[in-house]
């Protein structure tokens, strides 16, 4: 059975509450699991304690017997110190959009067209 170490969303509208679950990978998010591990309110500030509440024991055990975390569970395991810091690199994130690009290439076109009048 493929195991996952997830969250599954609780709370109301736009309240939002995570239990950290591990759940076997073809259940719903919000379904069947088969222990909570641990919860994240990201509703608290960063830097309160009570943000991310994991069980570090059972998560190492699941992690022994082959569960994969994703990739915001990862960070979380990041910070609780169970994980190596991987190094992030996305390049184009702060790069604009194509059509962002026209229109600035444009408005640079026509400065130039007027500074050369003058």
């Amino acid at each position: 059975m493929a195991t996952k170490i997830r969250l599954a969303r609780g709370g109301s509208k736009k309240r939002p509450f995570y239990a950290i679950v591990v759940a076997d990978s073809r259940m719903p998010r919000d379904g069947r699991f088969l222990e909570k591990v641990g919860t994240y309110n990201p509703l608290l500030a960063k830097d309160s304690e009570e943000r991310v509440k994991l069980d570090l024991e059972k998560v190492q055990a699941w992690l022994d017997k082959g569960a994969v975390p994703t990739d915001r569970v990862v960070r979380f395991l990041e910070a609780a110190g169970l994980r190596a810091k991987t190094e992030r690199n996305n390049p184009k994130k702060a790069v604009p959009g194509k059509k962002a690009q026209d229109r600035a290439k444009e408005r640079a076109d026509k400065a130039a067209a007027a500074s050369s009048e003058e």
